[in-house]
């Protein structure tokens, strides 16, 4: 039995996107609002909304922009297995960067 191809991404991601100028860490979090899945990107001291997020099977896409370390609009291709994911960062014409990801288990965070 196969996850509903929408909950797929769902949840709070650890990412590292393996880049030209080295690796950056990042965090995804992925959440379902009035049926659609929505999502916010935090790292480099800035959090940032996800666009045109899709889902096609284990696929996911989805496209954001970023001010650190460079101003750059990024398209993001993961492939999600379980709790893990791997894929593609592409930031414009750009050679695409390696992405890599696990789940977080428990909330990323907590009221206090």
């Amino acid at each position: 039995m196969t996850a509903h191809p929408d909950r797929t991404a769902e949840g709070v991601w650890d990412l590292t996107v393996a880049t030209p100028i080295g690796r950056i860490k990042a965090v995804v979090e992925f959440r379902r609002r009035d049926g659609a899945l929505t999502g916010v990107a935090s790292g480099a001291g800035e959090d940032v909304p996800l666009r045109d997020i899709a889902v096609d099977g284990t696929l996911v896409t989805w496209k954001q922009s970023v001010t650190k370390p460079l101003r750059l609009n990024l398209a993001f291709a993961v492939d999600v297995r379980g709790d893990t994911l791997e894929g593609t960062s592409r930031a414009g014409r750009l050679p695409a960067s390696k992405v890599t990801g696990t789940r977080r288990t428990t909330p990323a965070r907590t009221a206090e």
